[in-house]
């Protein structure tokens, strides 16, 4: 009950309230399969009830998945594995508004209907309706709700545990019975945490199998990945050699954080003895990014202040997954430590990108650029450690190389913090858990 509790997600909660009312737009969750979208639309009906703003009688809840209760409304599946029906759907809703008050709509996998953007505008146009949907592919949102819902709409991008809301789980795993926040940082085992957090996985799931590896390995590569790729990349791109498939995701995997282009891809897995074409290995990582499987982090010219074309970064949406994948052996702890802190990031509504900037003659790479709606960047450096002076002044370089004022950050594991010619020096730890 307590890790239950624990996992309300406050702050996908929060976002949720904040558009809660205002009827005339859709409320989308989007985020990688079993990151937790539907458990957060059983909280936030819960948190309706509560706020005694909606009763039982208020909420009609859908979930796609759910073959039993798509049958009970009659949807079925075309040949390409589709539900059809949506006519059925939403005569199914609608017998179950109640008149007098507003009602709270929530469709879960919306993207498994066909033309599912006509229930959702249609029910948008009720005004005692409010409509929230979740979805696990970025591809069949893109030219559907720009086109058919006139941008009436808001997207909530929902990821894994963050490693704050992870930590939180482990010390009530661990048997504590603190009850705030600030006590269960008080004293911690931040590192010990941080160790179980990138092998064990972030995804809500297997807090329930008590740091099992063998059960948490074959939840994330069976129910996770295998369930992922078949519906969202294997099926959609019509690929018939699942092996070809592997391999490129193990080489994305593998080498998060380093600068990717499709034809050193291509090269890296010949050199391996994988022969995949270039259109074969774009269409993969195309299905990838759209599965929120994985992040691509775009080149920025930081003087230019434009974004460059070729070699973009990529990130995996959970390193656990990549644990599961890859194995545990030569773990890159630093590309690792620079996922996570790129997942933080995103999860606090930062857009970022890699920095490039000119010191001297040379070209040098800021880890990020962290940039936020209203003008609001941040630049951080990511490394284990910089005890040495030589290491000190090779990760301060990049930042000391721009010019502007906005504020610089260098993470380390290193304990304490500081500050070198306005630079701000923080442990990475401490900034996940918000401490800082």
């Amino acid at each position: 009950m307590a890790v239950e509790t624990l996992l309300d997600r406050p702050e996908y909660i929060r976002q949720l309230k904040s558009w809660q009312g205002q009827n005339d737009l859709i409320k989308i969750v989007t985020g990688v399969r079993r990151c937790g979208k539907s458990k957060l639309f059983e909280l936030f009906q819960r948190q309706l009830q509560l706020d005694k703003i909606a009763d039982d009688s208020q909420i009609v809840s859908i979930n796609l998945e759910d073959l039993i209760q798509t049958r009970k409304i009659g949807l079925t599946e075309d040949t390409e594995h589709f539900l059809v029906g949506y006519e059925k759907l939403l005569d199914y809703i609608l017998e179950r508004l109640n008149p007098q008050k507003i009602n709270f709509v929530f469709i879960d996998e919306v993207q498994l209907l066909r033309d599912w953007q006509k229930v959702a505008n249609a029910l948008r146009l009720q005004k005692n309706v409010d409509v929230y949907l979740t979805g696990s592919n970025a591809y069949m949102f893109s030219s559907d709700l720009a086109n058919s819902l006139g941008g009436r709409y808001v997207e909530i991008k929902m990821q894994p545990l963050s490693f704050l809301e992870y930590y939180m789980a482990y010390r009530l795993m661990a048997g504590d019975t603190l009850r705030t926040r600030q006590d269960f940082l008080k004293f911690g085992d931040f590192q010990a945490a941080y160790e179980h957090y990138i092998r064990e996985s972030g995804f809500p799931q297997t807090l329930k199998m008590l740091y099992d590896r063998q059960h948490i390995s074959d939840y994330l590569r069976d129910t996770v990945y295998l369930n992922t790729v078949q519906k969202d990349i294997v099926k959609r791109f019509n690929i018939a050699d699942t092996n070809k498939l592997d391999a490129v995701v193990k080489y994305m995997f593998d080498n998060i954080g380093n600068e990717t282009s499709v034809r050193s891809i291509e090269r890296g897995l010949n050199a391996g003895g994988h022969k995949i074409s270039v259109p074969t290995i774009d269409r993969i990582i195309e299905g990838l990014l759209d599965s929120f499987l994985m992040y691509k982090c775009d080149r920025y010219d930081i003087k230019g202040k434009q974004y460059l074309d070729s070699n973009s970064k990529y990130y995996v949406a959970d390193i656990g997954l990549r644990t599961a994948m890859l194995g545990i052996k030569d773990m890159d702890a630093g590309h690792i430590l620079e996922n996570v802190v790129y997942l933080e990031l995103i999860h606090r509504g930062y857009e970022v990108s890699v920095g490039k900037i000119h010191k001297g003659s040379k070209l040098v790479e800021v880890d990020f650029v962290a940039k936020k709606s209203g003008g609001i960047v941040e630049y951080y450096q990511v490394a284990l450690n910089v005890l040495g002076s030589e290491l000190l002044e090779r990760e301060l370089a990049p930042l000391e190389a721009i010019d502007d004022n906005y504020p610089k950050f260098l993470l380390t594991m290193d304990y304490g913090s500081g500050e070198n010619n306005g630079i701000k020096r923080l442990n990475v730890l401490d900034w996940l858990l918000g401490q800082v």
